[in-house]
């Protein structure tokens, strides 16, 4: 174990959650994560320490899973003394549930639009009013669709869209892997044309991400949340994935920008399809949620290195001639707040 005697200024920043999406970074020929093994107090006690190239500018940690974790490693890392991330690009890449209505089984799915589905009350189902669609309601409101009226602040996160585009360019020059599995499975989607994309072969898509503790199944719930992610950005994402922990990273990330350790104009956001979201026709959201476990998240890891590598090396020799001066948004990017400047174009103030 080896410790920085100055501060590490890294380039590219990567994010994962728990230990295969991590592991999959490393025996790598392009860079090896592994010649700096840092100790950073206040990192998950599972996995203290992070990791980076011998000249800092490929680090590498692995936060925890769930929402807890990865707030607390990520204001770990943005007040440690170690670190001087003020240009640094943090590039989350980890697994997620996927709609089959935006992607498939090993999908490479980059983020605008990060939003906090689980902000709402829980009604259970059986007690629910029976005109509602749902029993799920947002903070503050007397209904299902109705905008949240109590703000917490981590509604919703902005990215910067013209990094996004750019980092998709790169992704798109690799070759995501199959699985003959896979490809049977998914095949049963291909009978309703609604679920097209989730029966094609796996590809990189521009689409958005829902965070939640809660790890959801079934169309019923899917479409809840699909709705959600509409109401909350006034119809502007794209509900594609689900995850744990991308809210509770930006709302650090966001922070430090706030307090000029971080820009959050750098910060990307990939989730590969490890599972569906909802059933197939014909199948329950039981069976949907335990079949190819095995075959969809095995593929779903693979697929992080493969559309990551292309954005992580492209930044890196990209640096002096793009990267430095930073990607410049051509729209709002932050919070429901505006803490960063500018006027969120969603939000209560917003609605269409």
């Amino acid at each position: 174990m080896t410790h920085a005697a100055t501060r590490i200024t890294p380039k590219v920043f990567i994010v994962s959650m728990f230990t295969a999406e991590g592991t999959a970074w490393y025996g790598l020929p392009e860079f090896n994560l592994l010649e700096q093994n840092i100790t950073v107090p206040g990192f998950s006690p599972l996995f203290p320490q992070a990791h980076c190239t011998l000249d800092g500018s490929i680090c590498h940690l692995v936060t925890g899973e769930g929402e807890i974790n990865a707030a607390s490693t990520m204001t770990a890392l943005v007040y440690s003394p170690i670190f001087n991330l003020t240009q640094t690009y943090f590039f989350v890449a980890g697994v997620g549930g996927i709609s089959p209505k935006r992607g498939t089984l090993g999908s490479a799915t980059f983020a605008r639009f990060a939003v906090h589905v689980g902000l709402q009350y829980e009604f259970d189902a059986r007690e629910k009013p029976a005109d509602w669609p749902t029993g799920y309601v947002p903070q503050g409101s007397y209904a299902p669709n109705q905008y949240p009226l109590t703000l917490y602040g981590t509604e919703v996160y902005e990215l910067n869209d013209d990094l996004r585009q750019a980092v998709i360019r790169m992704a798109q020059t690799a070759t995501l892997l199959d699985d003959p599995l896979v490809q049977e499975y998914r095949a049963n989607y291909a009978s309703n044309p609604t679920f097209a994309p989730g029966a094609a072969s796996p590809s990189v898509v521009a689409c958005d991400t829902a965070t939640s503790d809660t790890f959801w199944t079934g169309a019923l719930l899917a479409e809840a949340f699909e709705n959600t992610t509409t109401l909350f950005t006034n119809g502007s994402a794209v509900y594609c994935t689900t995850q744990q922990e991308d809210n509770a990273t930006l709302a650090v990330l966001l922070r430090g920008a706030v307090s000029g350790l971080v820009d959050f104009a750098r910060v990307i956001v990939m989730r590969t399809g490890s599972n569906f979201d909802r059933q197939y026709d014909g199948q329950t959201a039981v069976a949907n949620r335990f079949a190819m476990l095995s075959a969809g998240f095995a593929l779903s890891v693979q697929n992080i290195l493969l559309a990551g590598l292309p954005v992580v090396t492209g930044i890196v020799s990209g640096w002096d001639a793009t990267f430095r001066e930073g990607v410049k948004p051509s729209h709002y990017v932050g919070d429901i707040y505006a803490s960063l400047g500018g006027t969120p174009d969603f939000g209560p103030m917003s609605a269409k």
